[in-house]
């Protein structure tokens, strides 16, 4: 599903990665672990496509609509509903039965009863249900997601917990934490970052 050899990014003169070499097969969990600016987030960009390596070979067996991705912003439009958002993002990524599909993860996300309001009067946590449901709404094979228990609370976090234990296996997952505990039982590999 993605192999890296010799991966590395510069950014100026500020080396980020240099000589990372790993492989993730279909229906693996990796787990990247690490401090602050150890280029866990870069990594993840990378693998996205949505950043460019510098040094070195990146290769993904996906295409682009195969691939979840949730970054640091929860990237959904916050003069928006969640419904409107999500219903946005099933036409962009053709997703069948559209309406049944985002009703399913808004009530799963515990987002039903919201669905109308517009996400800039969302709390955090709120914005970040959305943004899980964005990210899993089109199925994708392959899902990079950095720091997804960001503003959660702890249902929210154990919402996300049982997500991605019904998943694991059968999708193939790249995962940043810095609770790297939390699901380290569902990780069949591991990258640590110092």
């Amino acid at each position: 599903m993605i192999r890296a050899a010799q991966l590395a990014k510069r950014f100026g003169d500020k080396r980020v990665l240099q000589k990372l070499s790993f492989a993730l097969p279909e229906g693996g969990f990796l787990l990247v672990t690490g401090p602050n600016g150890s280029g866990k987030s870069t990594l993840l960009r990378l693998c996205a496509g949505l950043s460019s390596p510098t040094g070195g070979t990146l290769e993904l067996g996906v295409e682009r609509g195969e691939l979840g991705y949730l970054g640091h912003e929860p990237l959904v439009y916050r003069e928006l509903t969640a419904l409107e958002n999500l219903e946005l993002f099933a036409r962009l990524y053709r997703v069948p039965e559209r309406q049944a599909r985002i009703r399913a993860l808004l009530e799963r996300f515990g987002m039903w009863d919201e669905r109308d309001n517009r996400v800039s009067t969302y709390s955090r946590g709120m914005t970040q249900r959305v943004a899980l449901c964005r990210v899993l709404l089109h199925e994708p094979r392959l899902l990079v997601l950095d720091e997804p228990y960001t503003a959660l609370d702890a249902a929210g976090s154990e919402l996300l917990d049982a997500v991605l234990a019904e998943r694991s296996g059968a999708h193939t997952f790249l995962v940043s934490t810095h609770d790297p505990e939390r699901i380290a039982h569902l990780a069949s590999d591991r990258l640590e970052f110092v």
